[in-house]
């Protein structure tokens, strides 16, 4: 019996030893084939290192190692991140305090770099984003920062760039996330703004009355101006149609002028003439007679017996003439 737990024993520390060999052999191997091989993602490059010293920079894909001399030291992501700067309090130029909060959009251009040139690139963008917008806070105005946005950016970016740019990495763009006043300073903006409005109300209402009153009077004016044109237009074609009346009576006039010399002037118009005369003579002592009362008469009305029978001779030798002026005349009215 005796010797039998020997023979247990020494079967069981070699059961012992066995698993303990083969989960060191498997401990090593993975130990081995994790360093032997390296897979590297497609988003990130991998600094591979040997004895301590760069060897390479390993590039997307399968890459073989050396166990215990070959070793990857750092890891860089190549797409471009997004950094979240802190809210801090920056003072303008005007002497606010502000709470201002940005985004910083950085990416890995060169993994040697970022890996060698700084211990840590996102700690250190996001440190330099923060004084750089202090220090671009600082140069304006309260004011200034709500309406020129655009401007602090690029100032922040080109700044950011420049110092970033021995540590293999780009600034890609930063964003102004919150500009936050205190607030009692938010208190006198909104009271400022109402007044402003207010203001402006005043000036709109005032700019309209006025405006409203120069179009009235350049209306008045423009009315006065065309009532005027229009007096001066009637009163030049009243005076053409009185210059034509007066040209038109002118012309018959001289044309009957015209006739009646040509007329005395052939044989027997001065006799015509006189006939005439008389006649208009008789016809206007006629008329004066009717409408007055006459108690003296002139002294050739006494020998009206006389006048009318050298009128009758005059009438019978001109009716005898059959070329007198006189007649052709009257034919031909």
């Amino acid at each position: 019996m005796s010797s039998t737990y020997p023979t247990i024993n020494l079967k069981t520390q070699t059961k012992t030893d066995m698993w303990t060999t083969l989960l060191v052999i498997i401990v090593l191997s993975y130990f081995v084939l994790t360093r032997l091989f390296q897979i590297v993602e497609f988003r990130e490059e991998v600094i591979q290192e040997r004895l301590g010293k760069y060897k390479k920079t390993l590039k997307p894909g399968f890459h073989f190692l050396i166990p215990f001399v070959d070793r990857p030291a750092y890891s860089q992501e190549m797409r471009e991140q997004v950094l979240d700067v802190p809210s801090q309090t920056c003072i303008t130029k005007d002497n606010i305090e502000v709470a201002v909060d940005g985004l910083v959009y950085l990416k890995v251009m060169n993994s040697h770099k970022a890996s060698y040139g700084i211990s840590d690139y996102q700690a250190a963008a996001v440190n330099l984003a923060q004084t750089t917008m202090r220090s671009e806070i600082g140069k304006m105005t309260l004011d200034d920062t709500f309406s020129e946005r655009e401007k602090m950016n690029e100032n922040i970016v080109r700044e950011i760039d420049k110092a970033a740019d021995p540590w293999g990495i780009k600034v890609m763009r930063y964003e102004l996330k919150n500009i936050r006043p205190s607030g009692e300073i938010i208190d006198t903006m909104e009271r400022q703004m109402e007044a402003e409005r207010e203001k402006r109300a005043e000036i709109t209402n005032s700019e309209g009355h006025r405006q409203a009153r120069i179009y009235e009077s350049e209306g008045e004016q423009q009315s006065q101006v065309l009532v005027s044109e229009a007096n001066r237009q009637k009163r030049i074609n009243e005076a053409k149609g009185r210059a034509k009346e007066i040209e038109l009576v002118a012309t018959a006039t001289a044309q009957g002028i015209r006739r009646v010399a040509e007329a005395i002037e052939r044989p027997g118009g001065e006799l015509a003439v006189k006939t005439k005369l008389v006649e208009q003579y008789i016809k206007q002592f006629g008329n004066i007679i009717k409408k007055t009362n006459v108690s003296v008469l002139p002294t050739e009305t006494a020998n009206l017996k006389t006048f009318f029978e050298g009128v009758s001779t005059i009438s019978d030798h001109t009716k005898g003439s059959d070329s007198s002026p006189f007649n052709k005349t009257k034919a031909s009215n």
